[in-house]
């Protein structure tokens, strides 16, 4: 039996990548949510008039990888005190936020964030909210670093 997390941070190619190399996760999806539009593509979403966010859906099993787990592995894989941005990609689409499926990960979530912001000057701006429906991104995009022979696009972080 798996459970489902759901991570916006940033552009979805190198979290996606870092999720993927987690034992216990049996599956990640780059895709879209947190907007109105329903089965936007790439281009409306990068328009930023789709309220969406790029995002990656994680399947993970829960005997082998904790929700806490995959909580370190989003902070540590973005800068989450940027608003609307990551590195040189800027818009709502490149947020950051946790969409939580269950209340227990709720919990978890703003647990974290609370113990994540001891390690930054500035103030996290990472959303917290309930998983709405999420719309897998156009193929290309899936495994994208892997397919073009990438190891990261990782954003450097600004701890304290």
């Amino acid at each position: 039996m798996t459970d489902k997390a759901t991570f916006a941070a940033g552009c979805f190619w190198g979290v996606e990548a870092d999720f993927r190399k987690i034992e216990g996760v049996t599956a990640t999806t780059a895709g879209y949510t947190g907007g109105h539009k329903d089965n936007p593509n790439y281009q409306e979403v990068c328009s930023d008039r789709t309220g969406h966010a790029e995002a990656v859906q994680v399947e993970f099993d829960p005997e082998r990888v904790s929700y806490d787990d995959l909580l370190e592995v989003f902070w540590s894989s973005h800068d989450p005190t940027q608003v609307n941005r990551q590195g040189p990609d800027y818009g709502s689409q490149y947020r950051t936020e946790i969409f939580f499926h269950t209340p227990e990960q709720e919990v978890a979530a703003t647990r974290s964030k609370a113990e994540a912001q001891t390690r930054f000057r500035k103030p996290i701006a990472t959303g917290i909210s309930p998983a709405p429906d999420f719309y897998p991104a156009e193929e290309y995009h899936q495994r994208y670093l892997e397919k073009k022979g990438l190891a990261s696009c990782t954003v450097t972080l600004q701890e304290a």
